[in-house]
């Protein structure tokens, strides 16, 4: 993927407000478990970051996708997970569908206070029993009238303690899972949604996650995005760029990983000479910059087919299952070469050790890649047949 001056501009504006506005204030948001969702995407939308490949007719700047994954890598900069994830739910997850398929009237009004940082959003898919398994989901839309009446609950959700309107997946009739259900655009303030409690994680900090619950929720039919039934497919359609937007976010956050320790074994002696000079961690190091270059081509690669219009399902769930694995792999490797400094709590590298294990688990496990991968392979065993 060769990067144009103007992505390099974007890539520029994103940096200096990453450098202001974000992480000059991570540290205390991470304390504090949560960070000022309005106040910051605010300051992005006046700059035009969350709807870099939106509709210009409400408030985009109507670009390709490679954008997104630009911006995704450039946030890998920034000193937490959290908030990154907490963007890329408002940018890359909760609104491409609405953006797609929703009508002119839900566009105006989720989208564009979307875009322009008024709103935050959120996504909700996972469940208290379903969360990789999107067609086991439970909660309902029932028709009455005019109206959608929704019950069930939604857990693990980003932003959904501070958002404006969730995007939710519910059934909205009986038969096939993968056809009965809906999207649906939710506000938050509507009577009978409930948030039950905060979660609290072992990392991702400064975002907030949230349990919901929706009690007899009404909303009206017309804030369904496209047609009935066909949710769970627009859903699939949004997870190829959910993870490609993963994959990129991780080598953004894998090269600040790798450049910090090189320049902090290089500073730090032992034994009288540099951490850095001793040949098996700058070997080491070699390393884990190759594996993560291997993910950056094949990430590229997916995002240059993506743009021509092909399904990169297989290959956007491999750069997805690479990228969890190797963020398990490289922090972990990066922090023993940090010593005692390795393992206190605001190190940047063990910070990332904690934020980074979400990436095998969180918009697909690596199991769910693997079989998705195994299925385009075609080696996926008989229905039936011992594993």
């Amino acid at each position: 993927m060769k990067w144009t001056h103007e992505h390099e501009e974007v890539r520029r504006t994103l940096e200096r407000f990453i450098d202001k506005e974000i992480n000059p204030h991570v540290d205390a948001w991470e304390k504090a478990e949560i960070f000022p969702a309005h106040e910051l995407f605010k300051k992005m939308g006046d700059l035009g970051l969350l709807g870099l490949t939106k509709p210009a007719e409400y408030g985009g700047s109507g670009l390709d996708y490679s954008f997104s994954m630009l911006m995704a890598e450039t946030l890998g900069k920034v000193a937490c997970g959290g908030v990154p994830m907490a963007i890329g739910v408002q940018t890359d997850m909760c609104t491409p569908a609405l953006a797609r398929f929703g009508s002119h009237e839900l566009k105006q009004r989720f989208l564009a206070p979307a875009i322009s940082g008024d709103n935050v959003a959120c996504v909700g898919i996972s469940e208290p029993g379903a969360g990789s398994d999107v067609a086991a989901i439970r909660t309902t839309a029932r028709k009455d009238g005019d109206d959608y009446v929704i019950n069930g609950s939604k857990m693990w959700i980003t932003n959904s303690l501070q958002a404006d309107w969730m995007c939710l997946l519910a059934n909205t009739s009986e038969g096939a899972a993968h056809r009965n259900k809906s999207l649906i655009i939710v506000p938050l303030n509507t009577p009978g949604v409930k948030v039950e409690s905060k979660i609290r994680k072992i990392g991702m900090f400064s975002s907030d996650t949230g349990l919901l619950h929706f009690d007899d929720v009404r909303v009206p039919q017309r804030n369904r995005i496209g047609e009935e039934g066909m949710g769970f497919t627009y859903q699939m359609m949004q997870f190829q760029e959910e993870r490609l937007w993963s994959a990129a976010n991780t080598i953004g956050g894998l090269t600040q990983c790798i450049n910090k320790t090189i320049e902090y074994t290089r500073q730090r002696e032992a034994f009288g000479h540099a951490i850095l000079d001793n040949q098996y961690v700058h070997f080491r190091l070699a390393e884990l910059k190759t594996e993560v270059e291997s993910l950056r081509g094949m990430t590229y690669l997916a995002l240059e087919r993506y743009l021509s219009g092909e399904d990169v399902t297989e290959l956007a769930s491999m750069a997805k299952l690479k990228g969890g694995r190797l963020m398990r792999i490289v922090p972990d490797a990066c922090l023993q070469f940090w010593g005692g400094m390795g393992f206190t709590w605001d190190n940047p590298v063990s910070r990332l050790y904690r934020d980074g294990r979400l990436g095998s688990i969180g918009a697909g496990a690596d199991e769910v890649m693997l079989g998705i991968i195994c299925k385009h392979m075609g080696t996926l065993p008989l229905r039936g047949a011992k594993a």
